[in-house]
């Protein structure tokens, strides 16, 4: 792999890369048995992973017809020994994953031209070196259990059943970020509610504001302070962090598992490459990757995105079909207090 630098930010144009292509072929080992188009209202789950508690109630919470507890515990239980024997036979498989820098062609410069005028990746994605670059979806890592098929159903709708490169780009590092449909309301004096059937939907934190920056506000002349509390979606790029030679798939995990299921091994890809587990914070790592870095950065075989597509690892079951919600609230307090 080249040597590696920061996103150009100052510029719009990209550093020069060797040349690269995607792939598409027939998926590696055992196909699903469902097809994702089909399966609305279906969720897939990986088993054999800590904890046992988390997938019964991940089942009893969205299942239609849960099954019985033994049941569940068995299928559980097997995939476990499955995954022992895994970091045998497969010790060492996420090691030194493939990571290709794409040429500013003539295909790619226009792409990379306007990914990199983006706001959010120049504001969002500076912290530690990054590239845009081709990564096979075998050796990505993964920290989340389960995928709805409803929604890779969704995805694999809108790329279609062979998206063309810039296709495939666009759908990878969306950076006109189309908005999901959305609705939200007040509820009360002090609470509002948003709604969403995407999953990117989330509180995107609270900020200052100044009174010149809202219109027809009707106190401007006498506000001491504004403070918005914004919910919106996130960047939603393909991104994975590179770290101790191993990468982990940081979001995306939907779109990714619907162009593997088409047959495409290699997609574009933000990878943020961070030098320490220090720096995991700095760039939004899952929870479950800096509460347990060992579990995915030392053991010989640790959760991998191929194994969402092998039977003997993965339970998938018709399920409630949910949106997200998030309901912001806010309190007021006023006391007095001895004068200083």
């Amino acid at each position: 792999m080249n040597a590696v630098q920061p996103l150009d930010l100052k510029s719009p144009t990209p550093p020069t890369a060797p040349p690269a292509a995607p792939q598409a072929v027939p998926a590696e080992g055992p196909a699903p048995t469902e097809n994702p188009a089909a399966a609305v209202d279906r969720s897939l789950y990986l088993l054999g992973r800590p904890k046992l508690k988390d997938f019964l109630r991940f089942v009893r919470r969205h299942a239609v017809q849960p099954e019985d507890e033994e049941t569940l515990i068995e299928e559980w239980e097997e995939a476990k020994a499955r995954l022992a024997a895994l970091e045998k036979t497969e010790a060492g498989r996420a090691d030194r994953p493939t990571i290709r820098r794409i040429e500013p062609d003539q295909t790619f410069e226009p792409l990379l031209v306007e990914f990199l005028k983006d706001p959010v990746v120049r504001h969002s994605f500076n912290a530690v070196p990054s590239e845009v670059a081709w990564v096979k979806l075998d050796d990505l890592l993964v920290h989340q259990l389960n995928i709805d098929l409803w929604h890779v159903a969704r995805v694999q709708q809108r790329v279609g059943p062979a998206p063309s490169v810039p296709d495939l780009f666009r759908a990878c590092l969306p950076y006109d970020h189309p908005k999901p449909p959305a609705k939200w309301m007040r509820l009360d004096s002090s609470s509002y509610i948003f709604m969403s059937a995407s999953n990117d939907m989330r509180f995107l934190g609270a900020t200052p504001l100044k009174p010149e920056q809202l219109q027809h506000y009707s106190h401007s002349e006498t506000v001491l302070g504004l403070i918005g509390l914004a919910v919106g979606f996130g960047s939603n790029f393909l991104n994975a962090i590179h770290i101790e030679n191993r990468l982990i798939l940081n979001n995306g995990s939907h779109r990714a598992y619907a162009l593997r299921d088409l047959g495409i091994t290699e997609v574009p890809c933000l990878v943020q490459h961070v030098s320490s587990r220090d720096e995991l914070d700095l760039v939004g790592s899952p929870s479950e990757v800096t509460e347990e870095p060992d579990r995915f950065l030392r053991s010989p075989r640790p959760p991998m995105f191929k194994d969402y597509f092998n039977p003997e690892l993965r339970k998938v079951f018709a399920s409630q079909r949910l949106h997200k919600q998030v309901r912001l609230s806010f309190s007021v307090k006023e006391h007095y207090v001895p004068a200083l």
